[in-house]
This record gives structure tokens, C-alpha cells and sequence, in this order.
């Protein structure tokens, strides 16, 4: 068994000199620190620009004024404390308000920051909403990191969704195949229990969040087959960052080894406008052309992955560029007239996030295009 510490105060790194404590000590007064051990030694720490030390150490540049708390305006969609149900068929349960680590780039730091208490205490308004809404058919377990909960309390919450008959998938967002895949190798019993209550016609979908190659160690590949042969299904999906994976080969690299260990990629997210990740930030024509290139080198299944922003009126896929023109599509919509809805603006190279386009010159609809749908 390998016991696996959390670092909670920046001056403790031993790799880390006296002003980069100080400067990591001041940032993370503002935006919580937290990690593992086992991932500080995945650090090149002779690299001061090394890309896992972007992810989990505090750097000066995260106190530039930019950004919102929540772009996404997530609390538009809050049902009861702690559920979300932005799409008709899916609910957002934050089950805790923990993380194996605080990645410096996440959309949701506002949980870790003073002055913001969004943390579920108490579930039974959450069950009772999900009972009461027959649509609802997708949970997906998020936080925080519902895998940091111990085995029972993860047990306790995932029986309680299986006794809904109408809740058919359940998901659970994680970071732990990279801040500790110790979890999965020395805990069989969160092994079996999750293997308990995947059902072959009702399965549990662990949703990773992988964003660079070096994440991927052994131990990684090891507890991702110890829960591939349990029947969980994986999937991984990763923000398109600056100076973390915004070059094309190191997608590509990322993509072939998570498909090569039975993990298909899902999403590349466009990173939200949330305070504190402006030096994370990759405009979103540049992120397509990255997006695009790191996929011409791959089979059709390492191919899978959508390039999408999480904008509060929907998942909107970026479909394409032309010379003039960028078009968009929603994925999903929080209003159901926009669902499949295809968007076509002048390019804006500049631009960070969908707000910043302004009125579509032309677009297309589905709802808008009844005759066509009947017709086909």
C-alpha cells in the first residue's frame, strides 16, 4: 500500500525557493492550494515552466484582474443547494466541495474561496428533486471530487440514486487517475462497490480529467484496468490550456495514450473566462487550428474528442473555420429551441469566449425548420 499525503501550505515544497514560496504563499491566499505528494514528483522542478507545475502550484499571474467567479452562471440552474439541471435530462449533483488537488486553471474555484459556501450539507432536497422529475436520466457526481469521499459516503449517495428507477447513467467527474491512482489500487472495497452498482443496462461512467501526458504513469494505467475490468466505462475530457497542452503534438500524444489504455477522449473545453485563469487562456480560433492539427496524425478512434465551450446558454461545439467566417453549433441547450442550432459569425481572432462575437450573420435551426425534419 502506498500512502499518498495532501499538501495543503505551499511553503512546505521542498522544491520551491524562498521567494517562489512567498510569491505561491501570497496567490494561494486568494485561490486555495492543494495537492499530492505523488504529484509534486511528476514535477520537473529544474523546468520553471514545466507543465504540471502550471496545474497545481500557485504563480503570480493568477491575481490578474480578469475573469469572472461564474461565467457560467451555474447558479441560474440551481434547483435546491447543490443541484444543478441546466439540460432537461441531466442533473449536476456537487457532492462535495474537496479535490484531490486545486488545479489553478479550474472553472469552479469559487467553492474554494472565502465568502462562497455552495457545499451540499444535507442531500435529501437533491434526492427528493431527482424522484420528482421522471426526465431526468443522467446524474453526474461532481464537486469537488466525489472520488476524495470515503467508500461509504460514496456508497451511501450512488444506493440512494440506483433506488431511482428513471436515473439510468450515472457519472462521476474525477481527477484522481492523475492526483492519486492510489485510491483505486488500495481501496477494493470503492472498487467493488462501484463494480456493484454498474449494471449492464445502467452503467457508471468515471468522467477523467487528463490534460497532459505525464499524468499518465503506471500507477495510472493500473488503476485504470483494475476499473475497466470492474465494468466501469471511462471517458476523459481536458481544458485546451496555455502552456499546458496548446501544441498540437502534445494533444495528439494525449489523446493516442488515453484511447491505447481504453479511456476514449470526450470533450477539449475552451477555458471559461473565470477569474484568476487569464494566463490559461488560448483564444478560441487559435484553440480550433491546435485542436484540428493534433488530429491529423490520429486513427479514427483517438479522433472522437469535440472542441466545445461551456457557455450558460449551452455546450457549443466550435465546428469550423473558413477564411471569413467561424461557425458554431449547440451541443446541448438550456433552452430546447437552440438544441443542434448552427451559428455562423465573422471571425474574431481575438476572441476568448462566445461573448465576445457579436450578432451571427446567419443561422440555422432546427426548430425553425420543421418541414425539413418532417420531410427527413
Amino acid at each position: 500500500m502506498k500512502r499518498v499525503k495532501y499538501l495543503t501550505d505551499v511553503k512546505k515544497i521542498p522544491f520551491l525557493s524562498s521567494e517562489e514560496k512567498k510569491v505561491a504563499s501570497k496567490v494561494s491566499e486568494r485561490f486555495v492550494f492543494r495537492t499530492t505528494d505523488y504529484y509534486l514528483n511528476l514535477i520537473d522542478w529544474s523546468n520553471p515552466s514545466d507543465p504540471l507545475r502550471r496545474i497545481a502550484i500557485p504563480f503570480s499571474e493568477e491575481l490578474q484582474t480578469w475573469g469572472y467567479i461564474d461565467p457560467s452562471k451555474e447558479h441560474l440552474y440551481t434547483v435546491v443547494p447543490g443541484l444543478e439541471h441546466k439540460y432537461k435530462d441531466t442533473a449536476l449533483f456537487l457532492v462535495t466541495d474537496i479535490c484531490f488537488g486545486y488545479c489553478r486553471f479550474c472553472f469552479r474555484k469559487r467553492l474554494f474561496m472565502k465568502d462562497h459556501d455552495e457545499k451540499l450539507k444535507d442531500y435529501t432536497a437533491a434526492f427528493d428533486y431527482i424522484k420528482e422529475h421522471s426526465e431526468i436520466i443522467n446524474v453526474l457526481l461532481t464537486g469537488g471530487d466525489p472520488m476524495i469521499l470515503s467508500t461509504t459516503k460514496l456508497r451511501k449517495i450512488i444506493e440512494q440514486l440506483r433506488k431511482i428507477d428513471h436515473v439510468k447513467n450515472i457519472r462521476i467527474g474525477t481527477k484522481m487517475l492523475a492526483y492519486n491512482p492510489y485510491r483505486v489500487l488500495d481501496d477494493p472495497e470503492l472498487v467493488e462497490m462501484l463494480k456493484e452498482f454498474s449494471y449492464k443496462d445502467k452503467k457508471i461512467y468515471i468522467v477523467n480529467d487528463i490534460n497532459h501526458p505525464r499524468e499518465i504513469t503506471d500507477a495510472t494505467r493500473e488503476a485504470t484496468d483494475v476499473l475497466l475490468k470492474a465494468g466501469l466505462i471511462l471517458i476523459n475530457q481536458t481544458p485546451l490550456l496555455r502552456y499546458i497542452n496548446d501544441d498540437p503534438q502534445i494533444l495528439s500524444d494525449l489523446f493516442k495514450q488515453l484511447s491505447q489504455m481504453g479511456v476514449p477522449p470526450y470533450y477539449v473545453f475552451i477555458n471559461r473566462p473565470v477569474v484568476g485563469n487569464s494566463p490559461f487562456a488560448v483564444p478560441i480560433e487559435e484553440a480550433w487550428l491546435i485542436f484540428e492539427k493534433a488530429k491529423t496524425s490520429l486513427s479514427g478512434l483517438e479522433r472522437r474528442p469535440k472542441l466545445v465551450m461551456s457557455h450558460w446558454t449551452g455546450k457549443i461545439e466550435i465546428l469550423a473555420l473558413t477564411s471569413e467566417n467561424i461557425i458554431f453549433k449547440y451541443q446541448r441547450a438550456a433552452k430546447p429551441e437552440n438544441d443542434g442550432k448552427v451559428l455562423i459569425f465573422k471571425r474574431n481572432p481575438e476572441a476568448l469566449w462566445f461573448d465576445d462575437y457579436t450578432e451571427p450573420i446567419e443561422t440555422f435551426s432546427l426548430e425553425e425548420n420543421k418541414e425539413l425534419l418532417q420531410e427527413a
